[in-house]
C-alpha cells in the first residue's frame, strides 16, 4: 500500500503520535543504568548472583515473548502496553526496596515479563495507527523520533541518576519507577487503531497464531533477515553493551584518569551515549530516504565488525566506536521493524514481532557464554574483536545465500 507521507501524518501528529512520543519519553532506564551494578554490590549481591539474575531475565524473555505477543494480539496492543508498563514500574520500585537475592530474583522475572508485554505490541500499535491514516511508510521515521525522545530524556536521566546515586543508590530506582508510571497515564489516553479493531482478534487461536508465524518465516528473504539482523548483528552488538563499562574503565585509566573519577565519567558518557543515539534516530527517516534500507543493511555489519576489530589494536577507538554503535542500533531496529511490518498482516503482528525478538534473545545466550570465556582468558577487548570477526564472516556467508533486504519490488515479498 502506498503511504501518504504528508497531510495524513500531520493530522496524526496532533493526537496519538504525539502521545506516542510522550510515552517513549517515560522509558526511564538511564536513571539507574550508571549505578545498577554498584547498587547490587552494595546490597551484598555477589557477581555470581548477578549473573544468575541476568540469566533469569534472559530465560524469561525467551519463554515469554510469544505468549505475551499472543496476549497483545488478543486483548489489544494498548492494553498489553499498559500491563507491561505497570509491571515495570512496580518492579523498579521493588528493586529499590530490595536488599537480598531472592526478592531480586522474583523481581527480575517480573521485569522481563514487563518488557515482553511491550516489545511486540509497541511496534504493532504504532504501525497499525499509521496504517489507519495510510501513512505506514512513515513507521521508521516516527519510531526513530520516538526513540530520539527517549534517548534525549535519557541523557538528562543518566547524569541525574549518577548524582542521585551518590546520595543513595536506591533513589534512581524510585525516580525511574515514578517516571515509568507516567507512561501508563499516557497510554490510558490512547485508543486501539481501527486497523486492529477491524481484525477478527477474538478468533485468533494459538494454532492459527503458530500458522501465521510459520507462514511469515517460510519466506526466504525474511528468514535471511532473521539470521542476518535478529541473530548475528543483534547478538554481537549486545556484547558491546555488556562490555562497555569494563572497557571504558580500562581506556580512561590508561589515559591517566584517576580511579575515583571513573564512575562520574561513566554517568557523563552514558549521557553522551544517549544524545548521539537521539540525534541519529531523529533523522531515521532522512537516513532511509538518502541511503535506503538495502544499502544500510549491506554495509552496516561490515562497518561495525571492522570497528570492533580496529579498537582491539587501538583501544582508544573504543569510545567513538561505542558511541557509533549506540547511535546506529536504534536506527537499524527501526528499519528492521519497518521491513517486517510491511510484510505482515495486522492479525498476529505482535506475535510475529515477539517471535523475532525471542529468536534474537535465544541467539544471545551462546554469544554471552562464549564471550565470557574469551574475556576471562584474554580480555573484553579481545572478546569484542573476535565478535567483530564473527560478524563480518557471518554476514558475508548469509549474503552469499540470500540478500536479506530487497529493493522493494514485488519479488521482494518472497
Amino acid at each position: 500500500m502506498a503511504g501518504r507521507t504528508g497531510g495524513g501524518l500531520r493530522e496524526s501528529l496532533s493526537g496519538p503520535i504525539l502521545k506516542y512520543y510522550a510515552y517513549k519519553a517515560t522509558k526511564a532506564v538511564e536513571f539507574y543504568r550508571p549505578i545498577m551494578y554498584l547498587f547490587f554490590l552494595a546490597q551484598g549481591i555477589s557477581f555470581t548472583q548477578i549473573a544468575v539474575l541476568e540469566a533469569l531475565y534472559n530465560l524469561t524473555t525467551l519463554f515469554g515473548e510469544i505468549p505475551t505477543g499472543y496476549v497483545g494480539d488478543r486483548i489489544g496492543r494498548r492494553n498489553s502496553l499498559l500491563i507491561g508498563t505497570a509491571l515495570i514500574s512496580v518492579t523498579l520500585l521493588g528493586i529499590g526496596l530490595s536488599s537480598s537475592f531472592l526478592p531480586l530474583a522474583g523481581l527480575y522475572v517480573c521485569w522481563s515479563l514487563g518488557y515482553n508485554f511491550r516489545s511486540g505490541s509497541e511496534d504493532a500499535w504504532l504501525y497499525d495507527t499509521l496504517t489507519d491514516d495510510l501513512s505506514e511508510d512513515e513507521f521508521a521515521r516516527v519510531r526513530g523520533r520516538g526513540e530520539s525522545a527517549a534517548l534525549a530524556v535519557g541523557a538528562v536521566a543518566a547524569v541525574s541518576g549518577g548524582y542521585l546515586g551518590s546520595v543513595d543508590l536506591s533513589y534512581p530506582w524510585f525516580v525511574a519507577a515514578g517516571v515509568t508510571s507516567l507512561g501508563a497515564l499516557v497510554l490510558l489516553t490512547l485508543d486501539e487503531p481501527e486497523t486492529y479493531e477491524e481484525t477478527a482478534s477474538e478468533n485468533l487461536s494459538l494454532r492459527r497464531t503458530v500458522r501465521i508465524v510459520r507462514d511469515v518465516l517460510s519466506r526466504r528473504r525474511l528468514r535471511s533477515l532473521l539470521l542476518y539482523y535478529y541473530v548475528l548483528y543483534a547478538a554481537v552488538t549486545y556484547l558491546v553493551f555488556v562490555f562497555l563499562q569494563p572497557i571504558f574503565e580500562t581506556v580512561v585509566l590508561d589515559l591517566g584518569v584517576p580511579q575515583p573519577r571513573v564512575e562520574s565519567l561513566l554517568g557523563w558518557f552514558y549521557a553522551a551515549y544517549s544524545l548521539v543515539g537521539a540525534v541519529l534516530t531523529y533523522y531515521t527517516g532522512a537516513i532511509r530516504e538518502r541511503i535506503g534500507l538495502r544499502t544500510w543493511f549491506l554495509v552496516l555489519p561490515f562497518a561495525v565488525g571492522g570497528a570492533l576489530v580496529g579498537m582491539y589494536f587501538v583501544p582508544v577507538l573504543a569510545v567513538p566506536t561505542f558511541l557509533l554503535i549506540r547511535g546506529v542500533s536504534d536506527v537499524t531496529r527501526s528499519f528492521a521493524g519497518q521491513y517486517v511490518n510491511d510484510r505482515v498482516e495486522s492479525l498476529g503482528r505482535a506475535t510475529v514481532l515477539s517471535a523475532m525478538a525471542m529468536v534474537s534473545g535465544l541467539a544471545v545466550v551462546p554469544f554471552q557464554l562464549g564471550s565470557g570465556v574469551v574475556s576471562d582468558a584474554a580480555s573484553p577487548l579481545f572478546a569484542l574483536g573476535v565478535a567483530g570477526v564473527v560478524l563480518v564472516v557471518g554476514a558475508a556467508a548469509i549474503l552469499l545465500w540470500e540478500i536479506p533486504v530487497g529493493d522493494g519490488s514485488v519479488g521482494d515479498q518472497v
